[in-house]
């Protein structure tokens, strides 16, 4: 809670959220100046190597880790100043200082360039390079634009260049080339008196601009690897819903070969989809950058936009359609095992309505069979019972009760002994279905 405060109290988040839109100020630079920045991909590499590294520049070996809390850091080094930025994929070394006075314009100029931090200290960073640029940014009126032309070409020789000018202030000149040393070169002309607020500005988009075209790029190795793999898969599972429309293979090895399929698939989705995502962020951060520099036409090159746009669209394009390709892929992955399953499903019904027809006509041969039965056990039972009659009608013959002979007695009685049982047996069967 804030002293004095109305308010209710604060979300934890809140402040960190509100502070935002400040982590990345940009620098204030004071011209002519040159600005060597490093990109480098931080894959593997924690926070203490890097601060680390950072208490090796002078007047910094006492650094706090709490400088390094958040995401960004900007440390004065006597003769130079230090910025220091940390991304998700990525870690960014921003070393600023003025421009000698006595550096003349000519294409080896910046490769000779004197740094005043540790020769070796820039090789040891920790990390891989994904973009190293050496910028300058000198006073010159633009008012003769030609003329400012001619006089940037001078840093990069007879190589072609691109050129825009931005909001009409500045003039930007690059050849996008990289160097034996490894750098790139920029160089832009400010007209006299820009503010060091938009000097700053101007470099950080730059710098930005040509990071993150790098970093999108990253996503297209990988889209051309995985081309010939979704070629092959498109083929398999093709192959796999025409057997399955022709009705030719079992639905076990249908469902063997579909999962096989999918388990690529799902695969190369876990291992590419995050890259292709981080392509197309980057892209977009491209964009708006360019669109930032609010960029005029220089007369006889290309602006930056024109340049970026014609060689980066096309690979852009090539992984959007990559990853479109895997995700249809899937989708279709996800229709086949459906149109497997309700073949399954009737199948299966097909299957069991034999068993029930199966099931009833075992049925009725068994009811047959218990009624055959059961009109036999009634005659044997019947049998039986005449048999005792008759040995108690031979005892009555003896005895002389009975006037008639015991055998005559005993015929007699089989049609009443027969309905007796008969009788028995239905109450017996009334009984046991009425429970």
């Amino acid at each position: 809670m804030h002293e004095d405060s109305l308010l209710p109290p604060d979300d934890a988040l809140r402040l960190t959220l509100h502070n935002e839109v400040h982590a990345r100020p940009p620098a204030r630079i004071r011209l002519p100046a040159v600005i060597v920045h490093i990109a480098v991909l931080n894959d593997g590499v924690s926070r203490a190597d890097e601060l680390a590294h950072l208490r090796l520049l002078p007047g910094q070996h006492d650094l706090a880790e709490t400088a390094l809390s958040g995401n960004f850091v900007r440390l004065r080094c006597g003769g130079f100043s230090m910025k220091w930025e940390r991304h998700a994929e990525f870690t960014r070394y921003s070393i600023l200082q003025p421009l000698p006075a006595d550096a003349q314009a000519s294409p080896q100029a910046l490769d000779r360039l004197a740094l005043r931090v540790a020769p070796d200290w820039l090789g040891l960073i920790p990390g891989r390079t994904i973009a190293a640029i050496k910028l300058v940014m000198v006073e010159r009126s633009l008012a003769f634009t030609p003329s400012a032309l001619a006089e940037a070409q001078a840093w990069f020789g007879e190589q072609a260049v691109v050129a825009s000018t931005m909001g009409g202030h500045s003039l930007v000149v690059t050849d996008f080339h990289m160097r034996a040393t490894g750098f790139e070169h920029i160089v832009v002309l400010a007209e006299p008196g820009t503010p060091e607020t938009r000097a700053g500005r101007i470099c950080q988009r730059l710098l930005e601009l040509e990071t993150y075209r790098l970093m999108a790029l990253r996503g297209l190795p990988a889209a051309k690897a995985l081309s010939a793999t979704l070629a092959e898969l498109e083929a398999t599972l093709a192959a796999i819903t025409a057997r399955l429309q022709a009705r030719g293979a079992s639905e076990a090895e249908l469902l063997d070969d579909l999962i096989s399929t999918a388990a690529r698939v799902e695969h190369a989705t876990a291992q590419h989809q995050y890259r292709f995502g981080a392509t197309l962020a980057y892209h977009a951060i491209v964009e708006s950058r360019i669109e930032e520099l609010h960029e005029g036409k220089v007369a006889g090159t290309q602006t930056l936009g024109e340049f970026m746009q014609r060689r980066l669209s096309p690979a852009i394009a090539t992984v959007d359609a990559t990853a479109q390709r895997l995700s249809s892929l899937s989708q279709r992955i996800t229709r086949a095992s459906a149109l497997l399953r309700t073949r399954v499903d009737i199948a299966t019904e097909a299957q069991n309505q034999q068993l029930l027809t199966q099931l009833g006509d075992g049925q009725r041969t068994q009811l047959r069979m218990q009624a055959t039965v059961e009109g036999l056990s009634l005659a044997a039972i019947t049998y039986y019972v005449v048999s005792l009659l008759l040995y108690g009608f031979k005892a009555l013959k003896s005895e002389g009760w009975l006037p008639v002979a015991p055998e005559v007695a005993a015929g007699a009685s089989i049609p009443l002994v027969l309905l007796a049982v008969w009788q028995t047996t239905r109450r017996i069967h009334r009984k046991f279905f009425n429970h």
